[in-house]
């Protein structure tokens, strides 16, 4: 509180009040990229981590495109008019069974539908053109997962022996040679671990769309079996009208 007008200040009180300490701020934190632990541990990863980015981006990637896909398919499957298809073929009425499986997005009955035109040519060779067709749509970028797999433990091998070379290259300068050293251990031990991680997070996916992948093929080979031996039976079943329609009537024997 100010002293009243007229009013005498001491000495003493006008040393300490100019000698008295302004109020400090307290120091603002960091914020930005540098208080980002993630970018921070890329940084000192050193060079190597870019290589391992982009496959962490690709192995994501990959990883979304595949479960969307099976998950339509798993919308797309229609086992009831698989039956009905059977069904069909099993009363001998193909052009019904061919109508029930054309413009369908069920992998199993498009190869049917396939087979069941083409069955006077070859019905065999039509049904594995179709099957390899199914096959190859759910098998995709698999090659791509596989690879990641195998790259990114490399790649974390790789920063793993650049970190260890700028350790050892800083050893014979005393001058912050501590500092230096594990710089280069910490480059070493990121690299090593995001390649580690990223090849343990493709793994799972990939085992489990090779293993769908196997699935649909023996349901495939399944229905091409069934499909080749129903209509075999209906084949053979004709031929054996035929001949007993064009056999030759035998009459009684004339008396002598």
């Amino acid at each position: 509180m100010p002293p009243p007008p007229g009013a005498a200040t001491s000495p003493a009180a006008t040393v300490t009040a100019t000698l008295s300490p302004a109020p400090t701020e307290a120091p603002a934190k960091p914020t930005g990229l540098s208080s980002n632990f993630l970018i921070d541990n890329f940084r000192k990863g050193g060079p190597i981590m870019w290589p391992i980015l982009i496959v962490s981006i690709i192995g994501l990637t990959v990883v979304i495109e595949r479960i969307f896909w099976w998950g339509g398919r798993w919308f797309r499957r229609d086992p009831k008019r698989i039956e009905k298809v059977f069904t069909a073929i099993e009363n001998g009425d193909v052009a019904e069974a061919s109508r029930l499986s054309r413009g369908s997005r069920d992998p199993v009955l498009r190869m049917m539908w396939n087979g069941l035109n083409h069955q006077h040519a070859s019905l065999q060779g039509a049904l594995q053109v179709a099957a390899g067709i199914e096959i190859k749509r759910a098998g995709r970028f698999l090659v791509v997962m596989d690879t990641l797999v195998t790259l990114a433990p490399l790649l974390g091998l790789l920063g793993t022996i650049t970190g260890l070379i700028r350790s050892f290259s800083f050893l014979g300068n005393e001058e912050l040679a501590v500092q230096a050293v594990t710089g280069g251990i910490a480059e070493a031990l990121i690299a090593t671990a995001c390649g580690l991680g990223i090849a343990i997070f493709a793994l799972v996916p990939f085992n489990f769309f090779t293993s769908r992948v196997s699935n649909l093929e023996f349901e495939l080979q399944t229905a091409a079996t069934n499909l080749e031996v129903m209509l075999g039976a209906q084949s053979a079943a004709r031929d054996e009208m035929q001949i007993a329609g064009t056999a030759p009537s035998t009459g009684k024997g004339s008396s002598i």
